[in-house]
């Protein structure tokens, strides 16, 4: 069975919002176990339905669409907390994949259960439309970036938006994160090839905002990262719900 959703460690994080005693009741019993999935596999296929949804509980992946020829656009970043098969939870298929970067440790709820959400517990309901509502949001901010930035904007965007999430998950341990990705994981995000990507990223580095080195993110200057990607002051993420 894994982790008793009471121990969550995920609860513990400021950044996700607390359960009330009758959500938390809820979850035990909607949840039907846990899996770890191992780095390059599958979580889930875009075309493919999919009998089982997921929280991320640890761990970190992609998810993306792809092309017959292999050609690839990253939509974001999977990390802990991200509940994902939300598309084939209320339709037939998923319309993206997502794959596992590092080792990963999910908890598993039934498709079979999910729509008991909206009839028993309508405030998980709710939580679920809002994670939908959010994910939305963010693929437009991202798509606003890749039409409208300059490449060195566009990174420091991108660069801004996975530090501050990572740093918020207690995942960075001072101005560092273990970041797992590859360059091309970054360039397939944000629209550019790998060697603009490359030399953009060493632009960065020249201007000591940022570094990327043998998967060692650090950002020396997160205000100026901020400032060049044109992010106001403001906090990124707020307080969200945890499925």
């Amino acid at each position: 069975m894994g982790i008793d959703c009471v121990n969550c460690p995920l609860r513990a994080n400021s950044l996700f919002q607390d359960m009330s005693p009758n959500e938390l009741e809820f979850m035990r019993d909607f949840k039907s176990g846990e899996i770890e999935v191992e780095p390059g596999e599958p979580i889930l296929v875009e075309g493919q339905g999919s009998p089982r949804l997921f929280t991320v509980l640890d761990g970190m992946g992609l998810r993306f669409k792809a092309l017959e020829d292999g050609r690839r656009q990253v939509l974001n970043f999977v990390m802990p907390g991200d509940f994902l098969g939300l598309q084939a939870g209320v339709g037939k298929e998923m319309g993206h994949s997502v794959e596992a970067t590092t080792r990963m440790r999910l908890c598993v709820f039934q498709r079979a259960d999910f729509f008991s959400l909206f009839s028993i517990q309508p405030s998980r309901a709710y939580d679920v439309t809002w994670i939908a509502a959010t994910e939305e949001r963010f693929l437009g901010e991202a798509l606003a970036s890749v039409g409208q930035r300059s490449a060195i904007e566009r990174i420091a965007w991108g660069l801004v938006q996975i530090f501050e999430r990572a740093r918020l998950l207690g995942m960075t341990e001072g101005n560092t994160l273990f970041f797992p990705y590859r360059q091309q994981d970054l360039a397939d995000t944000l629209g550019l090839s790998l060697v603009h990507t490359n030399k953009t990223l060493a632009k960065l580095r020249e201007r000591q905002l940022a570094a990327w080195i043998d998967r060692q993110l650090t950002i020396h200057d997160i205000e100026g990262l901020r400032k060049l990607a044109m992010v106001g002051r403001g906090p990124l993420l707020r307080e969200r719900p945890l499925m």
